[in-house]
């Protein structure tokens, strides 16, 4: 696919001071960072699914790979994952039956809670896993599009947000400030 041109003004300064012209100068400056963020997230997201698209890897299906090649055990229950991934149990649910049936992990009982499941990473997940995180590590995470100064300040900014909006508290022990 073609890169688009660049366009000859930044779309988000124009909503800005069409924001401000309108009279809604309270609500500028959030207007253009939340929109900000979301086409950062965009173009972010954009590369990665380039990364992972000779994997025939989601991003959802790559994280559940990646946590559960992260665990001791290469196994985790089906409720960790739901919190670790701070998604809806339908969704884990739905990317977990999509793994099985690929052969990436199988879901088994619980060793001790009968009503509960366990995710475990099979051989071929574990495979695919570690060499898709080897793509994503050169091709987006080892340059992301901004100075590694500019990467530090943006992800402090986002774990204030995030941690504000209620997503985790104070880790303990603590790790580098933000």
């Amino acid at each position: 696919m073609a890169r688009p041109r660049p366009l000859p003004i930044d779309p988000l300064a124009e909503a800005k001071r069409q924001w401000l012209a309108h009279g809604w100068t309270d609500a500028a400056d959030g207007m253009t960072a939340v929109v900000s963020v979301m086409r950062a997230q965009q173009l972010l997201l954009a590369r990665v699914d380039a990364a992972l698209k000779p994997f025939r890897l989601s991003f959802a299906r790559y994280e559940m790979l990646r946590l559960l090649a992260f665990s001791r055990s290469g196994s985790l229950p089906l409720s960790s994952v739901v919190a670790r991934l701070q998604v809806h149990a339908t969704t884990v649910t739905s990317t977990a039956e999509r793994l099985v049936r690929d052969g990436m992990i199988v879901r088994e009982p619980h060793p001790h809670d009968g009503r509960a499941a366990m995710l475990s990473l099979t051989g071929v997940g574990r495979d695919l896993v570690e060499r898709a995180t080897a793509a994503l590590n050169s091709q987006v995470f080892s340059a992301p599009g901004m100075s590694d100064q500019d990467t530090t300040d943006l992800v402090g900014i986002v774990a204030r947000l995030r941690r504000d909006a209620g997503d985790f508290t104070e880790p303990r022990p603590q790790p580098d400030p933000l």
